[in-house]
């Protein structure tokens, strides 16, 4: 039985087909992402979902629709299957009862990047790549690192030096070759691209959607959320969206479970969400337009989202527009109130850009795009232990013989 059916890699813009079985990066014909193509017949003769329950609970108990040919090829720290989570006081409190969080920050590294980068990295080993580079705003950085380490790759990685000092601790924790760019991860783009142009092949560009397998990694939490509520479909999906790869991944995903007929549509209404200092999927949902313009001078405090300009952003658009969903920006003073205020009701301490999500949802709720009955999944796609910048302590300090009340 074959462990992966991976067939053949196509552009997501002009379609041509690309071999999978050797490193690829952008479309050689139009320079846009590549997708992983299934024979998804051949999947649906040699699996079903009941088979799945007799397998590990991670991630790779959908190896037949994942792109690691060889189960031995693997490399893994246990990722996948994060629980779903009803939240159902801080639900009430803003009129959705049925509201339910995909908590990702419980994954190795402590966000959901450590997906991207189990898979991502699995299939770069496979394929004998030996180094890679890329530009990060912390926690891909990080979860690239600790998985290349496992695999035994080397990693550079380039962050700016306002991301979250954790994520620069964890790479250099790792033995990645860490550099600091006073700027935003555009320019920590750059740098690493002119690393690989003078590096001769010997160095592999891991950018956000410039390999294809990151996002498959990322599919899993869309295949993970129908299996978790018996095969059926949420009304509506809310997603914190910067490079937009889960969001992506989650909408492909579910296109695959529908060919494969283990869910009947219509698929759930995706929601893009973007802080206010950094909106670009926002601006070009709002106006129509199939990709998005560079924003000048982003900032948030939901760090993981401050991307100018994503290389996905027409696929984003597409994903919103095919499932009849939305694009929303909150300010960081109503993510931050609403991280405290999730933490207060649900004991779930959420990263700021899971918190945008959960202000998303309420504010859609009050608009009416959101029905009270709609069941609604957010995804929390860190740990808020990561962020502790985002809850200042002014507590008092008491003497040793020091008593309260």
């Amino acid at each position: 039985m074959s462990f992966s059916h991976l067939s053949h890699l196509e552009c997501g813009r002009c379609g041509t087909g690309h071999d999978a079985d050797r490193p690829q990066n952008l479309c050689e014909a139009c320079g846009s992402p590549l997708l992983a193509r299934y024979d998804l017949a051949a999947a649906r003769s040699a699996v079903r979902p009941a088979d799945l329950t007799a397998r590990p609970a991670d991630l790779w108990r959908y190896h037949e629709l994942l792109p690691v040919r060889r189960a031995d090829a693997v490399t893994t720290l246990g990722e996948g299957m994060t629980p779903l989570l009803p939240m159902a006081r801080y639900g009430e409190s803003i009129g959705l009862p049925r509201l339910l969080m995909k908590d990702e920050g419980l994954v190795p590294t402590g966000s959901f990047k450590a997906r991207g980068a189990a898979v991502g990295v699995s299939r770069a080993a496979e394929l004998g790549i030996k180094r890679l580079a890329m530009p990060t705003n912390g926690n891909a950085g990080a979860a690239w690192s600790v998985y290349g380490a496992r695999a035994g790759l080397a990693a550079t990685i380039v962050m700016p030096v306002d991301a979250p000092e954790i994520t620069r601790r964890e790479c250099v924790a790792a033995g990645a070759d860490l550099h600091l760019v006073d700027g935003l991860i555009s320019d920590a783009g750059r740098i690493v691209g002119e690393l690989v142009a003078h590096a001769g092949g010997q160095v592999f560009d891991a950018s956000t959607l410039k390999e294809p397998y990151r996002i498959e990694g990322k599919k899993t939490m869309g295949l993970e959320i129908a299996e978790q509520l018996g095969w059926r479909l949420p009304d509506v999906i809310i997603y914190p969206t910067g490079g937009g790869v889960g969001l992506i991944g989650i909408h492909k995903a579910l296109n695959e479970l529908l060919e494969l007929g283990w869910i009947s549509g219509p698929l759930p209404r995706l929601v893009a969400v973007q802080a206010e200092g950094c909106a670009p999927i926002v601006r070009a949902f709002e106006l129509g337009e199939r990709e998005s313009t560079f924003w000048p001078d982003s900032r948030t405090v939901a760090f993981g989202i401050n991307v100018p300009k994503a290389i996905g952003d027409f696929l984003i658009l597409e994903a919103l527009a095919e499932t009849s969903g939305t694009a929303i920006s909150v300010s960081d003073d109503e993510l931050l109130a609403d991280l405290r205020k999730v933490a207060a009701l649900e004991g779930a301490f959420v990263c700021p850009e899971g918190a945008a999500a959960f202000t998303a949802a309420r504010r859609l709720r009050a608009s009416g795009w959101i029905g009270a009955d709609d069941q609604v999944v957010v995804l929390n796609t860190g740990a808020g232990l990561k962020y502790p910048q985002t809850v200042p302590v002014d507590a008092p300090v008491l003497p040793v013989d020091g008593h309260l009340g």
